[in-house]
Order: C-alpha cells, then sequence, then structure tokens
C-alpha cells in the first residue's frame, strides 16, 4: 500500500512556500528600489555621454554645429579613415606606449625599492613612509609647476648642479628639447630628452601607489621564512628573488595592468609639463588638440572610442589576472 498524503500538510507546504517565493520577490524589489539611484546615475552619466560619443564618431560634426546636429544625421565613417589614415595617430600611439611602458617600469622599481627600504623598524619610519606619500596626494598643477622651475634651463637648479657636478657646457632644455645627444665611449647617442623628463615625471609621481600596495603585501610574509634562509646563508638578493619576489608576483601583475590602463590614458600630466610638444605628444593630448583646435569633434570622438576600445582590451586583461589570482571566480 502506498502511504497518501495528508491534504492538511500539502495545504500547509503549499502556504510556506508561497510565503517564501513572496518574500524573496519583496527582496528583490526591495533590491532593485535601493540600487535604482545608482543605475540612473550611471546611466546619465556615463551610458548617455558614451552613446552619443559613438554616434559623434560617425558623423561629420564641427564645435560650432553640435548643438545642432541630430543623433543619426548625416552618420559616415570618414572620421574613422582619417584618424586610421593619419600618420599622426600611429606617432602618438607609440608615443603613449614608450611613455606608458616607461613610466609603469619606473613607478614599479622605485615603488619596490622604496617598500624593501622602509619594511624595517627605524626611528622616524612613520614619518619618512607618510613623506613618501607627497607626490601621490600634492596637486598636480603644484607639483608640476615645482618641476617646470628646477628644470628650467635659465635659473632652474637642476642645469645649476649640473654645470657645477657634471661639467655641463650648455643648459638643458628638459622640457623643450624633443632630442639631445649624450657621449658615451665617444659616440653620440640621441637622447629623446623631454620624453625621458615626462617618463620620469610619472614614475616619480606615482610610485607611492605601488609603495603602498607593495609595503602591505611584505608586511604579511612571515619572517620566519627570511630568517630560514639567512641561517642558510642566503644573500640578500637570493632572499629577495626567491622568497619575497614569489609572495609579490600577483599584486605586481595587477598593479601592471592598472598603471598601465591609467598612464595610457593619461592627460594633465603631460598637458601640464610639455602642451604635447617636443616629440611628448600622446593619444590623449591628440584629442584634445582635434577638439580645441582643429575644432573637429566628429574626429575627436572617433579617435576617443580608438582610445576606449584600447583601454577596454587592457581592462579585460586586468579582470583576466584578478580571476586568475582568485582561482577562477570572478
Amino acid at each position: 500500500m502506498t502511504r497518501t498524503e495528508d491534504p492538511r500538510t500539502a495545504r500547509q507546504g503549499a502556504v510556506r512556500a508561497r510565503g517564501r517565493t513572496t518574500l524573496a520577490q519583496r527582496n528583490a524589489r526591495s533590491g532593485l528600489l535601493l540600487i535604482s539611484p545608482t543605475v540612473v546615475i550611471v546611466v546619465a552619466v556615463v551610458l548617455v555621454p558614451l552613446v552619443w560619443s559613438v554616434l559623434i564618431a560617425f558623423q561629420r560634426v564641427r564645435l560650432i554645429s553640435v548643438g545642432r546636429t541630430g543623433l543619426f544625421e548625416n552618420l559616415t565613417v570618414a572620421n574613422f579613415a582619417r584618424v586610421f589614415g593619419s600618420d599622426t595617430l600611429w606617432d602618438t600611439l607609440l608615443t603613449t606606449v614608450v611613455y606608458t611602458a616607461g613610466s609603469t617600469f619606473l613607478a614599479l622599481v622605485l615603488g619596490v625599492s622604496v617598500a624593501l627600504a622602509l619594511r624595517k623598524p627605524f626611528f622616524g619610519r612613520g614619518f619618512v613612509r607618510a613623506a613618501m606619500l607627497i607626490p601621490y596626494v600634492a596637486p598636480v598643477v603644484a607639483v608640476t609647476f615645482v618641476w617646470k622651475v628646477l628644470l628650467n634651463p635659465e635659473f632652474g637648479i637642476v642645469n645649476s648642479w649640473g654645470r657645477r657636478l657634471f661639467g655641463w657646457e650648455d643648459p638643458v632644455a628638459f622640457l623643450s628639447q624633443a632630442r639631445g645627444e649624450i657621449s658615451l665611449f665617444g659616440l653620440d647617442v640621441p637622447v629623446p630628452t623631454a620624453l625621458l623628463t615626462v617618463i620620469v615625471f610619472e614614475g616619480w609621481r606615482y610610485f607611492p601607489f605601488v609603495f603602498l600596495f607593495v609595503l602591505a603585501r611584505l608586511q604579511a610574509v612571515p619572517g620566519e621564512l627570511e630568517e630560514a634562509a639567512t641561517i642558510d646563508g642566503a644573500t640578500p638578493s637570493q632572499r629577495f628573488r626567491h622568497i619575497l619576489l614569489p609572495q609579490l608576483m600577483p599584486i605586481l601583475a595587477v598593479l601592471v595592468v592598472l598603471r598601465t590602463i591609467w598612464t595610457f590614458n593619461e592627460f594633465d600630466d603631460i598637458f601640464l609639463l610639455t602642451g604635447g610638444a617636443a616629440g611628448t605628444e600622446v593619444v590623449s593630448i591628440r584629442v584634445y588638440e582635434l577638439l580645441t583646435v582643429q575644432r573637429n569633434v566628429g574626429a575627436a570622438a572617433a579617435q576617443s572610442v580608438f582610445l576606449a576600445g584600447v583601454l577596454v582590451v587592457l581592462l579585460g586583461i586586468y579582470v583576466w589576472l584578478l580571476r586568475r589570482r582568485n582561482g577562477g571566480q570572478a
């Protein structure tokens, strides 16, 4: 004989199921209500301007007529043909890649070096650690002004010290000289002076960001590992290579991607230092010139869309690295 279910029990179970479903739906509606202001802000501030920029990239729009142009008027790919057919794009893209790679590498080297130097206790360590953050937290207008004064070829202290200590015959225009020459083993080697200067500035300005992350990771490394390696006769370089560096590699990989994305999109530092002159014109400066100098909104939007595509690829790499670090979970 089969056991029949009590109708009363079945009704009670159905009521409980309906109650749970209703509670879940209520929670879902409450969650949607709570995040709706954020969704509205994101749509209004991010998505709408993004879609509008993409539409403008396919239109012949000048700055004077941008307010009178409809959303779907005169669609064309001429802006992209002009952007991709110009040698300026590829020159600025190469400059951007060199600038991004050089400043990211320099920021990593400085950040790791300073973090290693300041990880051990000493008198005044807290003050020194706080002082290391000054380049990162100081206003960009202030620090660029200080650098322009220091590097001035007429009264800058860098050229003054260079003449006294290194015997420079002529002052170096660090921010306005596109090409210089240095003598190595009797050979005159060309040097992109202004580009190297802005790379050094970028690495100096953002190494505290790397310093903070690396120092936090170093504080979590067990001291017993280095003590055991020291007892076994490992040198400082061997301890760094075989103990500390493997511990730092995951965070360094994330920092490389983040700094690459942010530096590739950098505008204000170079604009305030050189204005994009002397071989320092990057992609973002080119977009600014298309918009404000040539008043060509369509071409500027087309190059902005191209720049956004490159950043999306870099962001995808960052998400992939983050998922690998978290064991394949998003």
